[in-house]
C-alpha cells in the first residue's frame, strides 16, 4: 500500500503539490486525474524521489520513501515509468528490457523476460530489432515490460496513453487491468485520458493547481456528471 500524508512539493520557489495525501490501496488502480499543471507527473516524481518533497510523507509498507535515494527504490519493489517513452534507441529490444532486469536485483531473470515476451507477443517477435524502429505504441509496450522486467509491487505510469491509436491505448489499459488482477500489482496511473482511466480504476484521486479535489471510488466519480464536468472536461 502506498500512503502519502501532507506532501507538499516545488520547483524552486513555484509550489506545485500542496498538502496532498491519500491512499492507493494494495493490488489496485489509482487513477491521478486533472488538467494541464494541475502537478499530476510532480506527484509521480515526488513518490519516486525525482523531485523531493519540501514535507509531508510518502510510505510504500512500512518503508518512507522521502528518506529513500531513488536508486534503492527498484529493489523495494517500486518501478517508474515515466512520460515520453525513453527507449535507448541504439540497444535492442531484448538490450532494452534487459537493463531493466538489472534494476531490482542486478541480474537478469530469464523467467521474468518470458514473462514480459507472453504479456507483449510483438516484443518477442522484434527482440533483435533496434529500439528506433518501434512505433509509438510499441515504444511504450517496451518501457512497460523493461519496468515489468524488475517484478514491481508498485507501478508509477505516467500518461501511456499519449499520442496512441484508441486501440493501442486500449490494448495497453486491458494489459494493466489483467496485471492487477492476476499478479496483485498495485497501480498509480497518471492520465489525461481519463475515460480510459475509469475504466480500469478502483480509485480516483482529482488534482486542480496541485491540491486533491476528489479521492473517492472510480465508479463514483465516474457517474457524478457534475464532479466530472467540473475538473475532468467531460
Amino acid at each position: 500500500m502506498l500512503t502519502l500524508s501532507g506532501v507538499s512539493a516545488s520547483y524552486g520557489a513555484v509550489r506545485a503539490l500542496h498538502d496532498v495525501g491519500f491512499t492507493a490501496p494494495e493490488g489496485k488502480v489509482t487513477a491521478v486525474l486533472g488538467a494541464n499543471g494541475a502537478g499530476k507527473t510532480t506527484l509521480l516524481r515526488t513518490i519516486s524521489g525525482l523531485v523531493r518533497a519540501d514535507s509531508g510523507s510518502v510510505r510504500f509498507g512500512d518503508r518512507e520513501l522521502t528518506r529513500t535515494s531513488t536508486e534503492r527504490l527498484p529493489g523495494l519493489g517500486l518501478a517508474h515509468v515515466p512520460e515520453g517513452r525513453g527507449v535507448i534507441t541504439e540497444l535492442t529490444v531484448e538490450e532494452n528490457l534487459r537493463l531493466g532486469g538489472l534494476g531490482r536485483d542486478n541480474r537478469v531473470r530469464p523467467e521474468r523476460l518470458d514473462r514480459v515476451f507472453s504479456l507483449f507477443p510483438m516484443l518477442e517477435e522484434r527482440r533483435g530489432a533496434t529500439a528506433h524502429v518501434l512505433s509509438g505504441g510499441e515504444r511504450q509496450m517496451l518501457v512497460i515490460g523493461r519496468a515489468l522486467m524488475a517484478s514491481p509491487a508498485l507501478l508509477l505510469l505516467d500518461e501511456p496513453s499519449l499520442g496512441l491509436a484508441p486501440r493501442v491505448v486500449a490494448q495497453i489499459f486491458d494489459l494493466l487491468g489483467g496485471l492487477v488482477a492476476d499478479d496483485g500489482l498495485t497501480v498509480v496511473l497518471v492520465e489525461q485520458n481519463a475515460r480510459s482511466a475509469l475504466s480500469i480504476a478502483h480509485r480516483a484521486v482529482v488534482l486542480s493547481l496541485g491540491r486533491v479535489v476528489v479521492d473517492e471510488p472510480a465508479d463514483v466519480l465516474a457517474r457524478d456528471d457534475q464532479l466530472r464536468h467540473a475538473y475532468l472536461g467531460f
